[in-house]
């Protein structure tokens, strides 16, 4: 399978059968799966969770959107990994490349189950997302789109290297389609990647 972007944000190529899976310290990100759908569904139905990315929503309408991550994987060849926590094998989360008609864009997005918030795991999963569009995908850019009140998500965007450079509106359905443009460039991040290892390639 070979997806191609129009905006030139790059390219996936994949076998049919090969499955990216990515590995931190803590935890293991892969493609949707189908057995993931009620964790997604539970952390659409919190109010704290979903309060940034659009809101509550009810079984039906979070298993579409269940399946457009599912089919973005197919259709694209990327799209937010599951996070699967190592020590339990839990869906905690999903993590990535999210770059949808009308984005602003190329995005490595977040969202986190609330009763694991604090344990660092959005930081952890989006840098090995984010090492994985620019090695893989070839991004040249990455951005992360954040509502102006989303704090935490503000200073995940910080721990990542990324800085505020502008707002936007999102296209629909997001709601609320309010949203700042964090960035940064596949340089930037690498120098900050050698820079933290020591200097060491």
């Amino acid at each position: 399978m070979v997806a191609l972007l129009g905006d030139g944000w790059g390219r996936a190529m994949m076998a049919s059968t090969e499955e990216p899976v990515l590995e931190t310290a803590r935890l293991i990100l892969r493609p949707t799966r189908a057995e993931d759908f009620d964790a997604w569904a539970a952390m659409m139905a919190d109010p704290e969770a979903t309060e940034f990315i659009g809101g509550l929503q009810s079984r039906p309408i979070a298993w579409r959107g269940f399946l457009s991550m599912a089919g973005a994987w197919s259709i694209q060849g990327f799209a937010m990994f599951s996070v699967i926590e190592r020590e339990t094998g839990r869906w905690v989360g999903r993590v990535g490349p999210w770059v949808p008609e009308g984005w602003p864009g190329p995005e490595v997005g977040w969202a986190v189950m609330r009763d694991c918030w604090g344990r660092g795991y959005a930081v952890e999963s989006a840098t090995a997302a984010i090492d994985w569009v620019f090695d893989r995908l070839g991004w040249a850019e990455v951005i992360h789109t954040i509502h102006p009140r989303n704090i935490a998500s503000q200073a995940v965007a910080r721990k990542l290297g990324a800085e505020m450079r502008g707002t936007t509106l999102l296209p629909e359905p997001v709601n609320p389609p309010e949203a700042d443009v964090w960035h940064q460039t596949r340089d930037e991040w690498r120098a900050r990647r050698l820079k933290a290892a020591g200097g060491k390639a």
